[in-house]
């Protein structure tokens, strides 16, 4: 996948969320994807956002950045943590508003995470996101020993008609195109261009400075792989 115009410029913006109970990986996967990096030691992100020395990583606003280019289309992915008030459950209706993309996470290490996908969904849909938009579920670290197997997240993603990919922030293992999934999604026999659908819905697109950060190019052949095999009291 090669890197394709000049980071910074951009024809569309889209809005994504990370949500999931506190602890499931959503900082460590948006400083992965941002900035292919992982930091062994990132606690929970309480009241504060990710490192400003990153630059993919806007720290006020708790988002990080990058740049895709579908079909020709230049898109910037802005997308947004929830800096540790899921704990709370403070989460408003400002942090849903406008967001294209919801990427619900949960830890295969621990069941309550993905017990509670479904409420998360439902509070997401509560607040107000564009209608239309794409969901997808991220069963996170698949490094560690999990509890939750493949087939429940892929059972579970089929129930709430998201999308569904494995992940490892710690080994970066499908990271990257898990983001790219949510505007290109290639499945069987046919081809579903998300980002086709949301450029044809103007309610969908929205405009901003831009940021700079890195981009790379993303068609419809990128094909996504499987890996093998409130806040949450499990120790994740």
């Amino acid at each position: 996948m090669a890197a394709a115009g000049a980071a910074g410029v951009y024809d569309h913006l889209l809005k994504l969320l990370l949500i999931g109970d506190s602890g499931v990986g959503k900082s460590s996967l948006l400083l992965r994807f941002a900035e292919d990096k992982y930091d062994e030691q990132q606690l929970s992100t309480i009241g504060e956002g990710l490192d400003t020395a990153n630059e993919g990583v806007d720290k006020q606003n708790h988002a990080g950045v990058r740049f895709l280019v579908v079909d020709g289309v230049r898109l910037k992915l802005a997308i947004w943590d929830t800096a540790g008030q899921e704990r709370f459950r403070t989460l408003t209706s400002s942090y849903y508003r406008g967001a294209q993309g919801i990427i619900l996470v949960y830890d295969v290490g621990c069941r309550e995470t993905f017990e509670n996908c479904s409420h998360w969904l439902q509070e997401a849909e509560r607040h107000g996101t564009v209608p239309g938009s794409i969901k997808m579920i991220v069963a996170n670290k698949v490094d560690t020993t999990r509890v939750v197997s493949t087939e429940e997240g892929r059972q579970l993603a089929a129930q709430l008609g998201t999308l569904f990919v494995e992940t490892s922030a710690k080994t970066s293992a499908n990271v990257q195109k898990a983001f790219e999934e949510l505007v290109t999604q290639t499945g069987g026999d046919e081809v579903f261009l998300y980002a086709s659908q949301i450029l044809a819905t103007p309610s969908l697109l929205t405009n901003t400075q831009p940021i700079s950060s890195s981009t790379i190019a993303v068609t419809a052949e990128d094909a996504i792989d499987d890996v093998p095999g409130g806040a949450s009291s499990c120790s994740c």
